[in-house]
């Protein structure tokens, strides 16, 4: 058998981002649309807590030691950058928790950490963003703490709308969430933020952008761009936003 190795070169070289998710995550598949063909993404997950969504499961799985432990499952894979993927988690608390639990991270070696949270603040403040809308699939209690936490980011939430979800968040139809993001909407907003990272909704976003005319901003979305801004790499996916900010 006469065989060209030189056909075999490759495999094309790999760059990681490490992802630490809560327990009742998904919608890997989701995560994978957002990145470029190099980009692996390495999960580990918070431990197991028999709570439905709500208060008290955003503080369970946004214990800073469970993150640290969770970062270093992933660091023998040698991520450039590592993400804690739960939005509800990194607001619970406020901006001051939130920039804790990327420290949390770094200080358990990894060489650079975003939060989805974090990822959002820094996407209102590099657009200028300072009245959006809302839609969560969370009971009102938790919505109320992302309201807290865009309020000390200096930005008002002008609507808001909640889906009152305990569970099964990733099964919500394209359809409902749709509706419900439209029926969010306000005049005064500049845009629309979808909250939580196990509610699908990549497909929508291209065309709800263009009937409404401003930024649709969901969780993993923001995540993933957060973490390949770090590395230097484009992101991939739908939202006219990420010209102006790449």
């Amino acid at each position: 058998m006469d065989l060209d190795f030189l056909a075999f070169e490759g495999p094309l070289a790999q760059r990681g981002i490490g992802v630490i998710a809560p327990f009742d995550l998904a919608l890997e598949r989701e995560l994978w649309r957002w990145v470029p063909m190099e980009v692996s993404l390495h999960l580990a997950r918070t431990p197991y807590e028999p709570v439905p969504v709500s208060m008290e499961m955003a503080q369970l799985v946004s214990d800073s030691r469970h993150l640290a432990a969770a970062t270093r499952d992933v660091l023998h894979v040698e991520p450039e950058v590592v993400a804690y993927l739960c939005t509800s988690g990194s607001f619970v608390n406020g901006t001051d928790y939130e920039r804790s639990l990327t420290k949390a991270i770094c200080d358990a070696g990894a060489p650079d950490a975003v939060t989805t949270s974090g990822a959002l603040a820094e996407v209102l403040h590099q657009l200028d963003l300072h009245r959006v809308s809302v839609l969560t699939p969370y009971d009102a209690d938790l919505t109320g703490k992302l309201h807290d936490f865009l309020g000390e980011l200096g930005v008002d939430t002008v609507s808001s709308d909640h889906l009152g979800l305990g569970g099964g968040i990733w099964k919500v139809s394209y359809r409902t969430i749709a509706e419900r993001i439209l029926a969010a909407d306000h005049a005064d907003a500049e845009a629309i933020f979808v909250s939580c990272t196990n509610l699908p909704t990549f497909d929508l976003i291209e065309p709800l952008e263009s009937a409404l005319g401003k930024p649709v901003l969901t969780a993993n979305q923001l995540t993933m761009w957060a973490c390949l801004r770090r590395m230097r790499l484009p992101i991939v996916g739908p939202g006219k936003w990420l010209g102006e900010v790449s």
